[in-house]
């Protein structure tokens, strides 16, 4: 007996101590515990990350595409279910599409994506996926997963059919296995508006990077994740039921204008799929820069990538006025009426001094 109260009293000196010298660090650790985030592992250079709720959407999505004051709209079939925001249902011929309404002036972010992509159609009979989107332009439908064409700013494509394999195959031609993708396929690509996603090809002239990833139908979550820190792309997946990170595609030198929107869209043609989007969040970065990184990372204009030379954007002239037109032929004109007196004055010279020679 005086054993056990010896041994509880030592406890209960231990525990005194303990919480009066790491009180808060407990705290800390159980308001962490308790926050549903969990610790995150973050990169050297990394001090702190924030979520942004101003860029994020996650259950319950209240006033999600009915709400004025919304953070976030809908465009095309999407709608809002009890679970996830559908950008497309299973079913031909449908696009959808979900736009942040607030443009991101963060330098350095993390975006991570929760989707589902899954259907009725067997092996490459489905499609055609769907794309994260950071652009200049919004809520603009089109053929390139649901969105505008020769857009401005970053896609990230999760591609679920092979559009060049089967026309390879209808040609009886055969890939080398050094070009062969395997798909579902995962790619990036950065535009300053002058390039046009090809689709026949399933956008491999103007693909940054990409990797396979066996999205489809699977009994687990997948997600998906975009960092972008110090103009270095990072793109990593989890999609094994893991809980780990696998790397996908990685890019230095990739300029990304400020003041740009995040979204996600999705198409289908004769295939389809359904493709569900349970969550966005958006990571604030905050990164240490020496003062060279300060004069080499300034605020860009235009999306580029080091080393990659896009076609610059040529504005087309504007159409000349009557005015303007009128000026042009009467100038030219008094040109060329000059031009010719001047070589008649000419001729006439050289013509005199030729006959003095012969006198």
């Amino acid at each position: 007996m005086a054993a056990a109260l010896q041994h509880s009293g030592w406890w209960q000196l231990w525990w005194r101590r303990l919480s009066a010298r790491d009180g808060s660090r407990m705290l800390l650790l159980l308001l962490l515990l308790g926050s549903g985030q969990g610790p995150r592992q973050v990169r050297a250079g990394q001090t702190f990350e924030y979520l942004k709720r101003e860029h994020s959407l996650s259950k319950p999505y209240q006033g999600v595409g009915t709400s004025s004051s919304s953070l976030w709209n809908l465009m095309g079939n999407a709608m809002v279910m009890t679970q996830y925001i559908r950008l497309t249902p299973d079913m031909q011929s449908k696009q959808g599409a979900l736009w942040n309404r607030v443009p991101c002036f963060l330098r350095d972010w993390e975006l991570q994506v929760h989707f589902k992509i899954h259907g009725q159609g067997k092996k490459n009979l489905h499609g055609d996926g769907l794309a994260i989107w950071y652009t200049k332009d919004r809520m603009h439908p089109g053929p390139v997963f649901g969105n505008m064409d020769k857009f401005v700013g970053l896609g990230v494509f999760v591609d679920t059919y092979p559009n060049e394999e089967k026309q390879q195959e209808a040609q009886k031609r055969r890939y080398s296995p050094g070009v062969q993708r395997v798909f579902p396929y995962v790619s990036a690509m950065v535009n300053n508006g002058s390039l046009s996603y090809d689709h026949e090809r399933d956008g491999r002239p103007t693909e940054l990077g990409g990797c396979t990833a066996i999205v489809r139908n699977l009994h687990y979550d997948t997600f998906l994740v975009i960092r972008y820190v110090k103009r270095h792309l990072t793109i990593m997946m989890d999609i094994d039921g893991k809980h780990e990170w696998r790397d996908c595609i990685e890019v230095p030198g990739v300029r990304l204008p400020r003041g740009y929107y995040f979204g996600t869209s999705s198409i289908t043609g004769d295939l389809s799929d359904n493709h569900d989007v349970i969550s966005l969040k958006l990571f604030e970065l905050t990164v240490e820069r020496t003062p060279e990184e300060e004069k080499l990372h300034r605020d860009v204009f235009l999306p580029s990538v080091d080393n990659m030379k896009l076609p610059e954007m040529t504005a087309p002239l504007p159409p000349l006025s009557g005015l303007a037109l009128f000026l042009i032929v009467f100038f030219s004109l008094v040109f060329s009426v000059f031009a010719i007196v001047i070589g008649l004055i000419l001729y006439n010279k050289w013509q005199d001094q030729s006959r003095k020679r012969f006198y």
